[in-house]
């Protein structure tokens, strides 16, 4: 069971948990001070020891162990979250950085992660980070009050949950996601999609965009470079864009001879426009060697443009190049007319034809997306922010 309280009883991978009634910030959590909190998701074995059932790696752990994302333990008969509340840092970001071209466009997002990983890639381009088990590399404490009250001080529209995977600080996020609610501030996950339906629910239900990291569209590729599943993140994409209102788009970062095939390719990009839709914006980024893929050579900017051509091919109207010096490539166009709507040099925006309503101002076509009337003006900067200097003392 998933609390020692009582609760409304669901299921996650046929097993049962508790999901508390009563999980407000000042009664649940002991808040940042305590970086330890009660988990969510799990239930207990007949042979004594704890399932998480966050996602579908259902570590089975017993007292004093820690699942492979390092930051979900068994302590006391239940699963704990270890880092509530800290983090590696805080920076204000280009949303397009993420990448979001189609959500607040131009805007200032304050971002932030904290350590471990569900998945093991090998590839992982933020290893330091997804791969940490350095608890002193936590060395910024926020509650998510302060971080809502940071966001807005700073003229953030949003606060993006990124740098690793905020589903393995599932009770942090949803907490954040809360407070930013009440001051107006938008959410942004940006995961994997490796996530058991139930808490999928609820972690989905307090976000507004979400960038889902389509790693490969093969299974085989899944689970020898990743420890993870395919069809799990295929589940995730169809549940967003079928079932909720947040805001969705994809990235594949290409590894030349692993996943850059066109026969490949085609695949997933066939898949993403017959089963959620030719509106959902695909970003192919170019691959540098890091942490155990040292053997691979970085991606060619050609490689790039021939996925976001075969996306086109296929029906996707809103096709991306990145981590590459491409103003074509990174900039939008309009799916009926061709008209150029949003042109960005790196995160820099310029021409912008988008009506207030997010039509384009050539021909009226909708282009889909969450617009203002106005484009951001953060540019390509990056701003480090101390959370301590908006703490409520």
């Amino acid at each position: 069971m998933g609390s020692k309280e009582g609760g409304k009883r669901c299921i996650c991978g046929n097993v049962p948990y508790l999901i508390p009634m009563d999980d407000t910030l000042a009664q649940s959590r002991q808040k940042a001070e305590d970086s330890t909190v009660p988990g969510r998701f799990w239930h207990l074995l007949e042979d004594g020891r704890v399932q998480c059932d966050l996602c579908p790696r259902f570590c089975k752990l017993h007292e004093g162990q820690q699942g492979l994302c390092f930051v979900r333990a068994c302590k006391d008969g239940g699963i704990v979250l270890t880092t509530y509340g800290r983090s590696s840092g805080y920076c204000i970001d280009p949303i397009e950085k993420k990448p979001l071209h189609h959500f607040l466009p131009g805007s200032p997002v304050l971002s932030f992660g904290t350590a471990g990983c569900n998945l093991t890639c090998s590839f992982c381009q933020n290893w330091d980070i997804s791969k940490s088990k350095e608890f002193d590399r936590l060395t910024d404490r926020a509650d998510p009050e302060t971080i809502a009250r940071a966001a807005a001080e700073l003229g953030c529209r949003s606060v993006a949950f990124t740098y690793n995977d905020p589903i393995i600080f599932h009770e942090y996020a949803v907490d954040v996601a809360q407070a930013c609610r009440e001051k107006g501030i938008k959410t942004i996950a940006v995961s994997s999609g490796y996530v058991c339906p139930e808490p999928r629910a609820e972690f989905y239900r307090h976000m507004d965009g979400v960038n889902i990291d389509l790693k490969a569209f093969s299974e085989d590729f899944y689970r020898k470079i990743c420890n993870g599943g395919l069809a799990e993140i295929l589940d995730t994409l169809k549940y967003l864009c079928r079932e909720t209102d947040v805001w969705v788009e994809t990235t594949t970062l290409l590894i030349p001879g692993e996943n850059d095939g066109d026969e490949e390719l085609n695949a997933m990009t066939r898949w993403v426009a017959e089963e959620l839709g030719p509106d959902v914006p695909m970003h192919f980024s170019a691959f540098h060697p890091d942490w155990k893929m040292l053997d691979k050579p970085p991606t060619p900017p050609a490689t790039l443009v021939r996925a976001r051509k075969i996306a086109m091919a296929n029906g996707i109207r809103y096709a991306y190049t990145g981590n590459v010096n491409d103003a074509v490539g990174g900039s939008t166009y309009c799916h009926d007319c061709g008209e150029m709507l949003i042109e960005r040099d790196w995160y820099v925006l310029g021409t912008w034809n988008l009506t207030a309503d997010g039509n384009c101002m050539n021909c009226g076509a909708k282009c889909a997306g969450v617009f203002e009337p106005t484009p951001g003006n953060w540019g390509a900067k990056r701003q480090p922010v101390r959370l301590a200097d908006f703490a409520d003392v």
